[in-house]
């Protein structure tokens, strides 16, 4: 923990500082979540430019909102520099020798090239984690080819197991490899952490958005891991459960549903009003349920047919059977639950106003977790200059939402 600045609040981070040289998904999410722990994350962007994501097509109606961005990047500070520029970057290096941790995701081998890389990090601060963040990793044959979110979900195999049987392979329709990634990167940063000793015990982190999915994957990967079976698509079926599906409701909602175990049969049965199937050889044991799999789905989709999602929503409740609507995204940010949670967050943006976010998703009894605005870029060179090298020797540019 650095020893000069004193911890903002009771957060287990506060006191820790973050150079943040990442854009895009994966490390603005890893920092994001280093930032909601407490960490002084000042990311260093492109001086006229920034984040790329600064420059992301805006949302329909959102013209001049940098919504993306913002998504994730709260909480964090601005520093304008030109890396290419020998001042701007030995102030960069400034910066790194009173920082605690650094994360970039930048293609391996850049940061070297800008004299910001770990090497001459860790030669000017011993105590600093530093966390390289890329779509295959800093070594191997794959370690030059570019890497985003679909092309990772495609070499992982996730994408090989999501669709329909009869379909061709379907990504996830949300970035899940960035924010794995991410999330990994965030977890290794703060084990990491507790490594440091006032003598050094800084370390390189390299982690890839490969590796992360296949390590959040490999949790369903036993059978090809043990036995060499490689699975196929089921749509939103499960290979180990039936009935495990999302059927579609009078009203022309889906609801998901899963009878978990041998002891939710009754229930459901019960919950369906087809107490006829527990006498049926077809579907009385859950092996026999999955050697019959399409005559127990026929029979689930025509008797979920006759009548509407809400009435399934109350009938699933009141017997125990695990199930939900499935909702859109404003279906899913209203959903009274997540309402009550409170994971959506409102906050004043220095040029949106006031804007959501979906902030962190823990509660901690005796952790708070405050929120700030995600920056302007730019918006706080001087004061990171000041307040950290007690420098006036750069101008800051005047803050811009470009």
């Amino acid at each position: 923990m650095s020893a000069t600045r004193a911890p903002d609040a009771a957060l287990p981070l506060a006191g820790i500082r973050v150079i943040d040289l990442t854009q895009v998904v994966a490390g603005p999410y890893c920092t994001m979540l280093l930032a909601d722990m407490g960490a002084e994350v000042v990311k260093i962007e492109r001086s006229g430019h920034g984040d790329d994501l600064r420059r992301t097509v805006p949302y329909k109606g959102r013209e001049g909102h940098q919504d993306y961005f913002n998504a994730l990047n709260r909480s964090k500070k601005s520093v304008a520099f030109n890396l290419k520029d020998e001042h701007d970057r030995a102030l960069a290096l400034q910066l790194i020798e009173r920082a605690d941790v650094v994360v970039e995701n930048f293609s391996p081998g850049t940061v070297d090239r800008l004299g910001v890389g770990w090497e001459a990090a860790h030669a000017r601060n011993p105590r600093l984690i530093y966390c390289a963040l890329s779509g295959f990793g800093q070594t191997g044959p794959y370690r030059n080819r570019p890497a985003l979110d679909p092309i990772i979900q495609a070499v992982t195999g996730i994408m090989s197991v999501t669709g329909e049987a009869d379909r061709d392979p379907m990504m996830v329709g949300a970035p899940l490899a960035d924010v794995i990634a991410g999330m990994f990167a965030a977890y290794a940063i703060v084990n990491a952490l507790r490594l440091v000793t006032p003598e050094g015990g800084g370390q390189y982190i390299d982690l890839s958005m490969q590796d992360a999915l296949l390590a959040a994957v490999g949790t369903r990967m036993g059978e090809t891991l043990q036995a060499g079976v490689v699975p196929g698509r089921l749509g939103n079926g499960n290979p180990l459960r039936v009935p495990a599906n999302t059927y579609k409701t009078a009203d022309g909602r889906h609801i998901s549903l899963m009878v978990h175990d041998q002891a939710q049969w009754p229930p459901f049965c019960r919950a369906v009003a087809m107490e006829s199937w527990l006498d049926d050889e077809r579907f009385r044991t859950m092996p026999l349920r999955l050697a019959n799999r399409k005559d127990m789905d026929d029979a689930v989709a025509q008797r979920l047919a006759a009548h509407d999602a809400r009435y399934w929503h109350e009938r699933f409740e009141a017997h125990g059977i695990p199930h939900a609507l499935v909702n859109d995204y404003a279906g899913a940010l209203d959903d009274p639950q997540a309402v009550h949670r409170g994971i959506v967050r409102e906050i004043d943006h220095p040029a949106s106003g006031k804007i959501k976010v979906v902030g962190p998703p823990w509660q901690m009894s005796a952790m708070p977790t405050p929120i700030a605005p995600p920056p302007l870029l730019g918006q706080h060179t001087q004061a990171v200059l000041d307040d950290w090298l007690g420098s006036r020797d750069a101008s800051a540019p005047a803050p811009n939402n470009n």
